[in-house]
């Protein structure tokens, strides 16, 4: 990790990495490529293009006249994985020198702002390229207009390109940031705060892609991202201008609502969805988890992380309440101090010598009587 110093070490190690893994076989399409006839024919009847990860693997799938190709998880995804890894602390470090870097020494701000301020702004590129990324992968595979393809065909075992893309890179990410503690120097009264809500994301998103719950990860991480952008602007704004706190209020409103929303979801797609229907059994080897043990421990995980999310939600509301409110309070509590009347004062011209004013030239201020001759 030593070339993480520089930006053009990071870009050194990526094409070392690249050209390492250039005659391997590719992770995602080795052993785990389905072809799966959902639909066949279409508009123009034209080829689908098969990626260039496709290009890389032993046996290389074309996908024919309206023929899809799908995936499913395993071992070797943790190779993919760490490969990412890498891409992500090398995307951390650009970000870093050429955008935030040159920010924060505008802003001249203290040593515990900074650090605020670094973190802020890597989540800020990260929740917005997520939901932009989540929002186009729900639309296109269908998930927003039709809810109910949350819970239908369980398991969701083979999984779209995309969707699988996905769940790799979120899980790169937050296993980077991990490393990133290090090399950011983040203060050691800062580092339980952070290693918290890592840890809650991956095992968020590592139980939803284990557990084949594919499709209702990707809706709860696109309202948790949106949330999470809007908060991390209004603390920039807020880096910015210290009296901008209309994000902060608009950020409160929006926090409590996507909590009942990622509520509502959670118990309407696993609580009732899952739970209506046929195959009812435990059977890994087909990835299928949905009995009533395993309902009740992932509903159990996220009505507990969302409680932890609120409490410390309220918890830190009414503190900065106390604080205004105090600060408020001591400002009434100083009394205004009384103005004294000017006066005007009419001195005699010469300085005072034992109560007698005297001349400055050291003569009498008495007038003089001229003698007639």
């Amino acid at each position: 990790f030593f070339i993480h110093s520089s930006v053009d070490g990071h870009f050194g190690l990526l094409l070392c990495l690249v050209h390492t893994l250039k005659p391997a076989p590719c992770f995602l399409d080795e052993v785990y490529n389905l072809q799966s006839h959902f639909y066949r024919g279409g508009d123009n009847g034209s080829e689908r293009l098969v990626t260039f990860l496709q290009s890389h693997s032993r046996g290389v799938m074309e996908a024919g006249y309206g023929e899809t190709v799908h995936y499913h998880y395993g071992p070797k995804d943790l190779v993919t994985v760490l490969f990412y890894i890498f891409i992500a602390i090398i995307l951390h470090a650009v970000v870093q020198e050429y955008i935030l870097d040159k920010i924060s020494k505008r802003l001249h701000l203290s040593k515990v702002k900074h650090s605020k301020f670094n973190e802020s702004g890597q989540l800020v590129v990260f929740h917005l390229s997520s939901v932009i990324w989540c929002f186009y992968v729900v639309v296109t595979e269908g998930y927003l207009t039709n809810p109910r393809s949350l819970w239908e065909d369980y398991p969701h075992v083979y999984l779209p390109f995309q969707v699988k893309f996905f769940y790799l890179c979120q899980l790169a990410y937050w296993l980077h940031a991990l490393p990133e503690l290090y090399f950011q120097k983040v203060r050691k009264e800062e580092i339980p705060r952070q290693l918290q809500y890592i840890c809650l994301y991956l095992i968020h998103i590592a139980g939803a892609y284990l557990l084949n719950l594919s499709r209702l990860g990707l809706i709860l991480l696109l309202l948790q991202y949106s949330t999470e952008f809007l908060f991390h602007t209004a603390r920039l704004c807020h880096f910015a201008d210290e009296n901008n706190e209309k994000l902060f209020n608009a950020w409160a409103a929006v926090f409590g609502v996507t909590r009942l929303f990622i509520l509502t979801l959670a118990v309407l797609a696993i609580g009732f969805g899952l739970a209506r229907m046929e195959n009812q059994a435990f059977d890994p080897e087909k990835g299928n988890f949905n009995t009533l043990l395993c309902r009740l421990c992932v509903l159990l995980l996220v009505c507990a992380a969302q409680a932890w999310l609120m409490w410390r939600f309220i918890h830190s509301q009414l503190r900065h309440w106390r604080e205004y409110w105090s600060e408020q309070s001591a400002k009434r509590r100083v009394p205004a101090a009384p103005r004294l009347a000017a006066r005007l004062i009419k001195r005699e011209s010469g300085y005072h010598e034992n109560g007698v004013v005297k001349a400055e030239n050291g003569t009498s201020t008495r007038t003089k009587k001229l003698k007639s001759p």
